[in-house]
């Protein structure tokens, strides 16, 4: 749909709603400067850093006993949160959390490393906010698409539980499986509002009066509806993506514990001593490529112009992603490219799951009618 006949009001949550999208892709990268400087405990507690909405910029400015006072803090709320977790059924969990060593293990201050870990954060509290006004900008669609509203108010929620992660990132010592759940739910979080901003964007949200009569749309029906078969290998593509994701999370901390007991030396060793996690990471990558191949090669035949869009857009971030990929396995895992890897990854989820909205859209027409830019004529 051409933006001609988008409302002001439909215009207004789509920016305000790419523009939270965007955020937070960035601050997916900014996560990633922060594991890849080793910054993750800047701030040894949550949401103050160093008991100040403002961090210190230098040792002097703290206790001399800081490193005791927080730790201490840090382990009594572990505790409490193992507790509850036992009391949920979650025993696994809860013993991960109370025999992890690090969580009683202070890091030096550091004022680069707490400064980068403040601007996460601060980052995180303004796409709150963007999160926020997606939700106000869409209360509109209460009366037109009540999907769309619930859509950015569930990321509204999940995104108050994500702040909430953070905080548990941070008690635990950047624990491995608070990591992991804390990156799977930005995924989720980027899902939803994409879906949102994709369904207002394609009229199912509009009000009438402002959408083309489709049967009236003098264009060539030429084009073929996507099969059933297609958009399962799509779901699988999709998933696949999303637990190579969370792959290279475990990955990523597998390097975390061979940097540590190497002391942080040697780093040109540290790939070689990685578990069955980065075997297993490396392989799939090539599954991951050769079901996008696949699945791009059936889409461009469909003969849409915005398929064959995003079907260009995945190969492209499909081979920068494994450029990236080998880069940091040959190279000694350089820290400016780790960001990258997952930002590209991240980025490379949200176009494959524009594709599934695409397709979807496309198998419920009654006939596919494939985008072109001839004018088009709109019948009152």
């Amino acid at each position: 749909m051409d933006n001609i006949h988008l409302s002001p009001a439909v215009r207004r949550f789509r920016f305000v709603g790419i523009l939270t999208v965007v955020s937070v892709y960035l601050l997916i990268l900014v996560g990633g400067v922060v594991r890849s400087t080793g910054s993750g405990m800047g701030c040894p507690d949550w949401p103050k850093c160093f008991g100040s909405w403002v961090p210190p910029t230098k040792a002097s400015q703290l206790p001399a006993n800081y490193k005791e006072v927080y730790t201490a803090q840090r382990v009594a709320k572990n505790q409490k949160l193992a507790r509850t977790l036992q009391r949920m059924g979650f025993a696994q969990v809860a013993g991960s959390i109370f025999a992890h060593p690090t969580q009683y293990i202070e890091t030096d201050f550091n004022p680069v490393k707490t400064w980068i870990e403040y601007v996460n954060r601060l980052l995180g509290a303004l796409i709150g906010v963007f999160v926020f006004l997606t939700v106000v900008f869409a209360v509109p669609y209460l009366q037109r698409d009540r999907t769309i509203f619930w859509l950015a108010f569930s990321s509204f929620l999940l995104t108050g539980v994500q702040g909430y992660l953070g905080s548990l990132v941070v008690s635990t010592n950047l624990l491995p499986v608070m990591v992991t759940v804390h990156m799977a739910l930005a995924l989720v979080i980027v899902a939803l509002l994409l879906y949102a901003v994709d369904r207002a964007q394609w009229g199912q949200g509009s009000p009438a009066s402002t959408l083309p009569n489709v049967a009236s749309i003098n264009e060539p029906k030429v084009g073929k509806r996507p099969t059933a078969t297609l958009r399962i290998w799509l779901w699988a593509a999709l998933l696949l993506t999303f637990w190579q994701i969370v792959l290279g999370t475990q990955v990523r901390e597998q390097v975390d514990i061979v940097s540590a007991a190497a002391g942080y030396v040697g780093r040109e060793s540290w790939v070689s001593k990685l578990g069955s996690v980065f075997s297993l990471h490396r392989t799939m990558s090539a599954a991951v490529l050769l079901l996008n191949v696949y699945t791009g090669y059936e889409l461009w035949q469909l003969a849409q112009q915005r398929l064959r869009k995003l079907v260009t857009a995945t190969l492209l971030l499909m081979g920068l992603e494994i450029l990236a990929g080998i880069v940091l396995a040959s190279f000694a895992l350089p820290a400016a490219v780790q960001p990258v890897h997952l930002t590209l990854a991240t980025v490379l989820f949200g176009v494959q799951f524009l594709t599934l909205l695409a397709v979807a859209r496309a198998g419920k027409s009654p006939e596919t009618i494939a985008p072109t830019d001839a004018p088009r004529r709109v019948v009152a």
